[in-house]
């Protein structure tokens, strides 16, 4: 019989790990409500989530207050449930995406920020622009005429690998790919400013190569209940 993890202590360990500047995003995914509202009382407001089913469920049944990020893959005709409430889309990985986003948004009157998903690591798994499309994503400017969308950033995940050189290298060159767009379109933008990485297994590497927010699950909720 495995233990209940205690919860708010885990909360608090990551917190005192992450200097002012980094933003926690604590993903929520698999876990039951009860679970999350432990996690919202200890004083966490930002929740990050990867199905749009699921994140409806829990949107109805959690407090106004909470700041919902969609972390995982997202599929156009999935965009209109989620527009009317999330604070950021994470994982924009097309500028179809983007644009449809931008639709919905505007139907809700809103401007819904987003990343921009780079794919570094070497899984296949994983969703995201490489550097050169991401590149010619914005090189096209297309993304300019978007007025309900504004990009703030970008995304990445590291390889689940135990090897710490490969993870650091890999985060430190989103770090220099983020510092490159910056400079080239967003220098006046000081919206852009968040660099996503860094997971349960690697935060604290994350930090280290100039993340502005993490997403940790499993370090602060203990396995998934699948």
């Amino acid at each position: 019989m495995s233990t209940k993890p205690d919860i708010a202590r885990n909360l608090q360990k990551v917190l005192n790990d992450l200097p002012a500047s980094v933003k926690l995003v604590a993903v929520s995914k698999f876990h039951p409500l009860e679970m999350l509202r432990e996690v919202y009382d200890a004083g966490q407001r930002v929740f990050g989530e990867n199905h749009v089913q699921e994140l409806q469920q829990k949107v109805g049944q959690m407090p106004k207050d909470v700041e919902w990020h969609l972390i995982g893959h997202l599929q156009t005709n999935k965009v209109k449930y989620i527009v009317p409430y999330i604070s950021m889309i994470e994982s924009v990985d097309s500028l179809k995406l983007l644009q449809e986003i931008n639709k919905q948004a505007a139907k809700n009157d809103r401007v819904v920020r987003v990343l921009l998903e780079l794919h570094i690591a070497e899984e296949e798994t994983k969703y995201g622009l490489t550097f050169d499309a991401c590149r010619e994503l914005l090189a096209s400017g297309e993304w300019r005429e978007l007025k309900n969308v504004k990009i703030c950033g970008l995304m990445m995940m590291a390889s689940f690998v135990d090897d710490e050189q490969q993870i650091r290298s890999e985060m430190l060159s989103a770090a220099d790919f983020f510092d490159e767009v910056k400079a080239q379109y967003f220098a006046d933008d000081d919206a852009f400013c968040e660099r996503s990485w860094g997971m349960s297994h690697d935060y604290p590497i994350a930090v280290e190569c100039r993340s502005t927010m993490v997403r940790v699950g499993t370090t602060i909720f203990g396995e998934r209940v699948y």
